[in-house]
């Protein structure tokens, strides 16, 4: 069992959804398993369990982000503002114990560290549009 921190745990997911951006052709279940040998990837259920739902559940994730992008089709984001955008919403709609403050505020901070500086606007308001939306629905967090 790891003791990997949330956030540290959010980068090695974040590296495994870009990753999967250019592996098109191999299943996510091929990539995690070369992914965690070559990489190291420590053996913990949030990062597995996190890959493999985004992965499985990618057309519905994309179709929330789609909704609240406005004027933006998922497929013309870059690969790494999808990435970061598919993990955010993914703990919004699957992650009930985390807040969404904390997911938008985690995307937030892997934007800057890893995407344009100008993309941080844009996914702060989509995960903001998500967020409200959630509420709306009574689905609190």
């Amino acid at each position: 069992m790891s003791t990997l921190k949330r956030r540290e745990a959010r980068e090695l997911i974040l590296g495994l959804l870009f990753e999967s951006e250019f592996r098109v052709d191999e299943s996510y279940v091929e990539i995690y398993a070369t992914s965690a040998e070559e990489r190291l990837i420590p053996d913990d259920p949030f990062i597995k369990t996190a890959y493999y739902t985004i992965s499985e559940h990618r057309e519905e994730i994309d179709g929330v982000i789609g909704e609240h992008a406005h004027g933006w089709k998922t497929s013309r984001l870059s690969k790494m503002s999808r990435s970061i955008l598919r993990l955010a919403v993914y703990e919004m709609l699957y992650e009930k114990e985390i807040p969404y403050s904390v997911s938008i505020n985690e995307a937030v901070e892997l934007t800057k560290i890893y995407d344009d500086p100008k993309a941080r606007a844009f996914i702060n308001g989509v995960l903001n549009s998500v967020k409200n939306s959630l509420e709306a629905d009574g689905k609190d967090s």
